[in-house]
């Protein structure tokens, strides 16, 4: 059983996200974890070039492999991630979920569970629109939603981070210097574990 963690990260915010759930999905048994990043555009690439802060965060997550169509066809439970660009998915993710009609009209993301999260330089930067506008492609495409119920340790709070029902986010803040805390990494670990055991269950 294929799960596969998809993401796209320039300054590593959601790349810890991404490898919490990652480390969620290992937590159940007969999950196998694919984790891939999403291509960068070339004019980004080279505006960055000279960025200390993502190119820290490049060499981070260069030995990644890029997620392909073949990926996302495999895939039998799909966690998807992206920072937010006024209050929706970057561009990169976009341009990924954009290149599957192929896919779409096989009906290969049908019946599949998917889980989304994100990351934002401000508490009110759009963390749960983002979230929620990132699913609506997923339900044209067929998948199944899985979201972060509230019995979640860490979800029920009032402290200035991230974590919410529609999925797992954080606070990046307006220069990149803050990073995932403890908690946003556990709702983003649990949530990878409960997108594996969902998946495990449909397939009975």
């Amino acid at each position: 059983m294929k799960v596969l963690v998809v993401y796209y990260s320039r300054y590593g915010h959601v790349l810890a996200l991404a490898q919490a759930a990652a480390k969620g999905v290992q937590s159940v048994p007969g999950a196998e974890l694919v984790l891939r990043r999403v291509k960068e555009f070339d004019d980004i690439q080279a505006q960055t070039a000279g960025d200390k802060y993502a190119q820290a965060a490049w060499e981070r997550q260069k030995d990644i492999p890029e997620c392909s169509l073949a990926d996302l066809e495999q895939a039998d439970a799909i966690l998807w991630g992206t920072p937010t660009r006024y209050g929706n998915m970057c561009a990169q993710m976009k341009r990924l979920i954009d290149s599957t009609p192929g896919l779409w009209l096989k009906g290969a993301f049908e019946g599949k569970p998917a889980g989304v999260f994100t990351s934002t330089a401000t508490a009110h930067g759009g963390q749960e629109t983002t979230l929620l506008t990132m699913m609506v492609p997923l339900l044209h495409m067929g998948m199944i939603v899985v979201g972060v119920p509230y019995s979640t340790p860490g979800l029920l709070h009032v402290e200035r981070r991230g974590g919410t029902p529609y999925g797992p986010s954080t606070l990046a803040g307006p220069r990149g210097e803050l990073q995932p805390t403890p908690e946003d990494l556990a709702i983003a670990e649990a949530l990878g574990r409960r997108v594996a055991e969902t998946a495990r269950k449909l397939r009975g």
